[in-house]
């Protein structure tokens, strides 16, 4: 099961970086997401593939012909969030709150339920838990926003193995898939998004993807805007964000070509829920047992 997303953004949607930290902040630059979209659209079509575009609810209510190009299309529209804030650095109601807005801008251009999550930077972490609840209320069923091993914001290393499985609280149960896991030599590591990819050599990438069952990926526009402005920021924040640009695209046409994707409404689909493992919490406002 490989599965394609991409993570609606702009090139200065960065997080934990102080001079994009804010809506004032991104009014001082200027956007590259038309083309860069466009490029991933063409590709992903010239292959035959379908794919889940999680999308700000930001840049729906600034560019609805993006969002609105996706749907026709025939690609699922997902939400990230309306502002692109780290989930636990949020209250529960500001959570809820942005979460409502993403919903209801993106829906007001499709026409459409939105019924697929994920959270910026896979915030959801460990304590999280309220996150769930808050889900199933806005008629959320499906969430992509664990990340099952530790990472710069936080991870969720004790999730266990990367596959399709249930989260359940007191008011119901939703439907995640985690980002996948490859192994090289014992030692667990992402390998299908952002500057993994841009980082690892292809023939290491095709490899770990003919040796897991479940490929869940995560790509930004920006990471194959090779002409993008490059920010002033820390140097190993410089490395994550830059590294790899310049033949990511064409390793990503090689591996669209090699390999058969499908989106996550699809895999929803091909997946046997009664025989998925279950995360149960001790409450909706607990933490996972």
């Amino acid at each position: 099961m490989n599965i394609l997303t991409y993570d609606i953004e702009d090139w200065f949607h960065m997080l934990d970086i102080e001079c994009t930290a804010t809506e004032a902040h991104w009014r001082n630059f200027k956007p590259r997401i038309h083309a860069n979209v466009d490029r991933l659209l063409e590709l992903t079509l010239l292959h035959g593939h379908r794919a889940t575009f999680f999308c700000l609810g930001w840049v729906g209510k600034h560019y609805p012909e993006i969002i609105r190009r996706i749907d026709e299309l025939g690609f699922e529209v997902a939400s990230h969030s309306y502002m692109h804030q780290l989930v636990y650095q949020q209250t529960q109601h500001q959570f809820r709150e942005d979460l409502r807005r993403s919903i209801c801008t993106l829906e007001d251009i499709t026409g459409k339920k939105i019924k697929t999550y994920r959270a910026p930077g896979f915030s959801f972490i460990r304590g999280n838990t309220w996150i769930v609840e808050a889900l199933l209320e806005n008629g959320i069923e499906r969430d992509s926003s664990i990340f099952p091993i530790e990472r710069g914001h936080g991870g969720y290393k004790s999730f266990g193995r990367a596959r399709p499985s249930l989260l359940g609280c007191a008011s119901g149960q939703i439907k995640e898939f985690p980002i996948g896991v490859g192994n090289i030599l014992g030692k667990k590591l992402v390998f299908s998004g952002g500057g993994y990819f841009r980082l690892m050599p292809f023939w290491v990438i095709q490899k770990l993807t003919n040796q897991t069952d479940y490929v869940m990926t995560y790509f930004h526009p920006r990471d194959f805007d090779v002409d993008q402005p490059v920010l002033n920021i820390p140097y190993y924040r410089r490395f994550k964000s830059y590294i790899g640009l310049k033949g990511a695209y064409k390793k990503l046409d090689l591996w669209l070509a090699g390999n058969r994707f499908i989106d996550i409404e699809a895999a929803d689909k091909l997946v046997n829920w009664t025989k998925a493992p279950v995360v149960m919490m001790q409450s909706c406002s607990g933490r996972f047992e």
